[in-house]
This record gives structure tokens, C-alpha cells and sequence, in this order.
């Protein structure tokens, strides 16, 4: 207990310092959970204890429904750019303090500065981005049938359920809260138990910049909680969730088990990339080391780099010299290129298959191991020969983890590309780039990239297919899965015409 109480201790001048809320964020104001229970949020650098923050259950959920309720009305009837207007101010305050969010998510997720900085750079253009579509969001005028003329509204679902995950804390909050803004609808923010601090910090923006009261809800908890409340919940009409797939099946079958709510899902990835024979070798090798950025912590991270035989003894060695020359360490150094796993479990989990690469037969490259200390380190870690039947090849490992498989002909990388359970992102690399584009319309992919990997903007759409999910973050598509679609049907002729009847036929 002592130990507990000196590692806050040590934390306090910092927490003081960042003025991280600790609260649920209901109707405007910051309060404590109706059943006093609280999460641990622990540095991944360094196991330290960081703070404790309420923590929502069902009957938090409860509350933040009534009063998303209650706004719904409001916010929906607010003209358009007067809610564009509120975004783009969100927008604004949180470029302000974009120094001060990136170092929160640091401490909190573990991601590098450099990869804090850009992600809240991109929440700013995500929120102003989608701040200039409130007003440009219309139906369509039908063609004329009998003596009728109808047409079309997109309205907004009312009040939506947003569970986001933990590896991308703000990034992905805003990625969903954005375009749910937009169309009007009032919002639930189930943030995630490990990592709640940045979306705790941005309620106090959504305050400051005048949001109604109800519209943005926020209620860190954990998913067996607040998660499951929201999914099943008879007052939610729409459930956004990023995250597992095992967890996206169960919050589909809650949903459908309510109150039949809608339901976007983008879920687990094991994405590949297809470097061709006349592909830079150099260049592919940047791309596929891009898995490494937040740790092998994203969803859409390449894990299974296919390389043509042509080239594949050359990839190997310059992956082998590129990858074990990647600093590990703490990712608030600017110099640092990898940090560390989220959690213990998640360092254990990583490691767990690792162990089962190696008794499965594939040649461990370079890493492979945790890093002594306390933190949650693992070696950035690639394996070379490696079968598509092997777990590692399989199973989304979400770690530091590498999978080189050799490949003949394009078209088998393709097939063997598509022999997979998920379909969030691939990516190939050649120098040619008509062949590429056929290659693109067979790989089943919500997103390739080509020559480029996770090259996104707040225009691009991104999603997944199979079990990687469906609906898209991001773009215009965006739009339309957070509005209904009502058609209205005028009969403009006289009350003795027949027009009507084909309606009622």
C-alpha cells in the first residue's frame, strides 16, 4: 500500500501540471461514478501508476442516455454551420493545446512524441474537416411519379454509443465522434480502461468551446461495463465500436438482442504488403517497418510482408540491419523510434507468440524478447520463412511482430493475401503501377496502398471487409452511417386525382 501511495506521489507534479480530469463528463458537468469504482492508469514506460479515474457502470450509462436525450432535440435542430461553427472552435482549442494532449497520450498509450504530435494534429483536421460538411449534407429531389413528387431527407440516428479502444486513444474517438457531430446526433463516449486521459482532457475542450449540455458524453469504464451497457442499451440508437473482432461479434449481438440499433464495426486486421521482384527494396523495407511505429499496436499494421523470391534474400538482410537498429526506449525522447506495449498483459500476450513462431519453425531474424526493466517493452522482432498454416501468419498478434513469407508469381501473393479471416489493409510495392491497380481491384481490402502504407487524410475513407468490419471512419462515406434516410411523398395534384393511388399501391 505504501509503495502505491509514493509511486502517486512521484506522478502528482506532473498529473498538476497537465490538469488531467478524473470524472465521468455527463450534461456538461464533471462527476463522480454512481458506484464510486475507479481504474488504475499506469505509464506503459514504466509500470508507474499515473492516476486513478472513475469508473462508469450500467448506471452511469443510465444518466449520460438521458441527458444525450434530452440534447438530441437541440442539437439537431441547431442550424447547420452553427454546428459547424462549435466543431471548428473544438478544433481550434485543441490545436492550442496540441503540445499538452500529445505528451498526455505519451504518458498514457506509450506512443512516440513524434506519433502523439501527429495524431493530434490529425484530430484537428478530422474535427474541422467534418465541421465543413454540417451544412452540405442533403437528400435528393425523385423523379415524379403519378401526381407525386417526393424526396429525400438524411436525418440523424438521435443518440449514438461510441466505443473506441486503446491504442489510439484521441485519434480514434474523434475519428468517430466527428462525423456523428456532423449529421446532428447526440453522443456517448465509452473511452477505453487503459488509456482514458487524452478523451478525459478533451471534454474539458468540449466545454470550453460551448458544446450544448448532453451532446458529448464521456465515461471511461471498463467494456465488460460500460461497454456491454452501451451495446444493449434500449435508449441508444446507434453503436459505433472500434476494436477486437471477438468484441466487435459481441456488441453486434447486443445490439440486435436490444433494440435492433445500428451498428458500424471496424475491427482486427492481419494486413499484408506484396513487395514485387522490381520493387526498391529500400523503400519497401521503410514500408514494412512501419509496423513498428506505435509498437505493432494498429490494427491495419502490415504484419505479413510478401516478398517475391527475386528479392527476398536482399529484403531480409536489409530488414534484419534496419529493424535491429531501431531504438527502443522512452517514447517521450524524440529519439526513440519504438515504445512499449500497452499493458503487461499485452507485452505477455506478444510474447506468448513469439514463443509459438519459434516452436512452429519460422527463423527468428532479429528480437523476440522483452526488455529488462519496468515497462513493457518487447523487441521489435521479424520472422523469415514463415507459412501461411503458422499462428504467427494467422492470428492478429497486435505487437512488434514481422512475418516475411516468399512468394513466385503476383498472383499467388494475391490469392495467398486474401486467405485470411480479415480484410482491413494491404499494401504492394512496385514499380509498376498499372499492374498494381489490377492488383488492387482482386486484393479483398477495405484500403490498399500502393508504393505508400497507411497513408491516410481525413478525406480518405478507411474500413474493413470480413471480419475486419463494416462502415467507414473517415471521408464523405462517413456521413451516411450516422443519418437516416426518410423519404417524403407530396401528391401536388387535386384531391380528385388518382395520382395517389400508385403510393398506396
Amino acid at each position: 500500500t505504501w509503495g502505491l501511495v509514493f509511486q502517486m506521489l512521484r506522478c502528482l507534479p506532473r498529473l498538476q501540471a497537465l490538469n488531467v480530469p478524473t470524472k465521468l463528463l455527463i450534461n456538461n458537468q464533471w462527476v463522480h461514478a454512481v458506484e464510486g469504482k475507479t481504474l488504475s492508469v499506469v505509464n506503459p514506460n514504466n509500470g508507474q501508476l499515473l492516476t486513478t479515474v472513475q469508473a462508469a457502470t450500467g448506471a452511469d450509462v443510465d444518466i449520460a442516455v438521458q441527458a444525450a436525450r434530452g440534447a438530441s432535440a437541440g442539437w439537431k435542430a441547431m442550424q447547420a454551420n452553427e454546428r459547424g461553427r462549435l466543431m471548428w472552435r473544438l478544433g481550434e482549442l485543441l490545436r492550442r493545446d496540441l503540445d499538452e494532449f500529445a505528451n498526455i497520450e505519451t504518458l498514457d498509450a506509450g506512443m512516440t512524441i513524434g506519433l502523439s504530435r501527429w495524431c493530434m494534429q490529425d484530430c484537428v483536421d478530422v474535427l474541422q474537416y467534418f465541421a465543413g460538411w454540417t451544412d452540405k449534407i442533403t437528400g435528393q429531389t425523385l423523379p415524379k411519379y403519378g401526381g407525386n413528387w417526393a424526396y429525400t431527407l438524411h436525418e440523424p440516428h438521435g443518440v449514438v454509443g461510441l466505443i473506441t479502444p486503446w491504442n489510439f486513444p484521441l485519434d480514434m474517438l474523434v475519428w468517430k465522434l466527428a462525423p456523428c457531430l456532423a449529421t446532428g446526433n447526440s453522443v456517448l463516449v465509452k473511452c477505453p480502461s487503459l488509456t482514458p486521459l487524452t478523451a478525459l482532457k478533451f471534454g474539458e475542450l468540449v466545454v470550453e468551446a460551448g458544446m450544448p449540455e448532453g451532446v458529448v458524453n464521456i465515461l471511461p469504464g471498463s467494456g465488460t461495463e460500460a461497454g456491454n451497457a452501451i451495446a444493449a442499451h434500449m435508449g441508444i440508437d446507434k453503436v459505433g465500436f472500434t476494436g477486437s473482432t471477438q468484441v466487435g461479434q459481441q456488441v453486434q449481438v447486443a445490439a440486435v438482442q436490444s433494440n435492433l440499433k445500428s451498428v458500424t464495426l471496424e475491427l482486427g486486421g492481419k494486413s499484408p504488403l506484396i513487395v514485387a521482384a522490381d520493387a526498391d527494396v529500400d523503400k519497401a523495407v521503410t514500408l514494412a517497418s512501419s509496423l513498428f511505429a506505435h509498437a505493432g499496436q494498429s490494427c491495419s499494421g502490415c504484419s505479413r510482408i510478401f516478398v517475391q523470391r527475386g528479392v527476398y534474400a536482399e529484403f531480409l538482410d536489409k530488414c534484419k540491419a534496419h529493424v535491429s537498429a531501431l531504438k527502443l526506449g522512452d517514447p517521450m525522447q524524440s529519439t526513440t523510434d519504438v515504445g512499449p506495449q500497452v499493458s503487461a498483459g499485452q507485452q505477455a500476450s506478444v510474447l506468448e507468440y513469439i514463443r509459438q513462431g519459434i516452436a512452429g519453425g519460422a527463423t527468428l531474424l532479429c528480437g523476440g524478447t522483452a526488455i529488462s526493466g519496468d515497462g513493457y517493452h518487447v523487441q521489435p522482432t521479424v520472422f523469415a520463412d514463415v507459412t501461411d498454416e503458422m499462428t504467427i501468419a494467422k492470428e492478429e498478434i497486435f505487437g512488434p511482430v514481422m512475418c516475411v513469407l516468399p512468394f513466385d508469381s503476383l498472383e499467388e501473393a494475391v490469392k495467398r493475401s486474401n486467405a485470411s479471416i480479415y480484410g482491413l489493409g494491404a499494401g504492394i510495392v512496385t514499380k509498376d503501377v498499372g499492374c498494381a491497380m489490377k492488383m488492387a481491384e482482386q486484393l479483398q481490402s477495405g484500403s490498399v496502398w500502393i508504393n505508400c502504407y497507411e497513408s491516410m487524410a481525413p478525406w480518405t475513407p478507411f474500413g474493413g471487409y470480413k471480419q475486419s468490419g463494416y462502415g467507414r471512419d473517415l471521408g464523405q462515406y462517413a456521413l451516411q452511417y450516422y443519418t437516416k434516410v426518410k423519404m417524403v411523398s407530396i401528391d401536388t395534384e387535386s384531391e380528385s386525382s388518382s395520382g395517389s393511388s400508385y403510393l398506396v399501391k
